[in-house]
């Protein structure tokens, strides 16, 4: 469950968007391989389709992971579905197709102790995906495993005060609807996702201090790893999982030599 995080002592690898950096970001071949190589979490995004389907993709058109054009929005499952959401990054992954979330916990079914991290995408329907996304993975028994993110802080706090869902914000400056003070966007904060740009020992103790959990995002190789570490953000949301894992995997080595 998603709470055991806040015990946790060691490096916890977050898959962004499944494998990116070897595989179609944001399709289940990414996302099972990241989950053999041993991440702890997996991070993908939600959008609706034009019948409301709910589709992982990251951006709003299809034009740069799939080989159509276009807005998700204006799509049908039905018609996403024709795309090819592989052959962009190498021939050999041609006839990969964008998947629903509904296909996603099917895949998750095999895997119970895998964490999500569950991106709703800023649209003027963002609310809508998130009760849609809150009421599959409750439907399908691995709410307990996730945590919400969202740019938007409307939707943070939507999900906070509706659904009591644990939530991953943004330091304010990269959020819109942000609201400062007692009560605000920070209090609805679970996590935080600091980028390695804006990650320093200062800022994660003030989130801690704030009783909130300093994540960061993405220490892809392993001078970043050793940073975040030094920093104190043990959450770390990667691209290329397999720095982080080799220093976990040596951390351990030498704890239990």
């Amino acid at each position: 469950m998603i709470e055991a995080l806040q015990e946790q002592q060691g490096i916890i690898v977050a898959a962004h968007r499944g494998w990116k950096s070897a595989f179609p970001e944001n399709t289940l071949l990414a996302f099972q391989q990241a989950i053999e190589l041993g991440a702890d979490m997996l991070e993908f995004d939600l959008r609706f389709s034009k019948d409301r389907v709910i589709m992982v993709i990251h951006d709003e058109t299809v034009d740069r992971t799939t080989n159509g054009s276009g807005k998700v929005s204006d799509y049908t499952m039905e018609e996403l579905k024709q795309l090819d959401a592989g052959g962009w990054f190498g021939k050999v992954y041609e006839g990969l197709k964008i998947p629903t979330l509904e296909e996603l916990c099917d895949l998750l079914a095999s895997y119970p102790d895998v964490l999500l991290n569950v991106e709703i995408k800023p649209s003027p329907d963002a609310k809508e995906v998130a009760d849609a996304a809150v009421s599959l993975l409750r439907e399908r028994g691995i709410l307990a495993n996730c945590v919400f993110t969202s740019f938007d802080a409307a939707v943070i706090t939507h999900l906070h005060d509706v659904h009591a869902c644990k939530t991953q914000g943004f330091p304010g400056q990269l959020m819109s609807n942000y609201i400062e003070g007692p009560g605000g966007t920070l209090s609805k904060m679970w996590a935080v996702g600091i980028h390695m740009k804006l990650l320093t020992p200062q800022l994660v103790q003030e989130y801690r201090e704030q009783g909130i959990l300093p994540w960061c995002y993405s220490p892809d190789d392993e001078q970043q790893v050793y940073y975040a570490l030094g920093c104190g953000s043990l959450l770390m949301t990667v691209n290329n999982p397999l720095p982080a894992m080799r220093i976990r995997e040596s951390l351990l080595t030498l704890a239990n030599a």
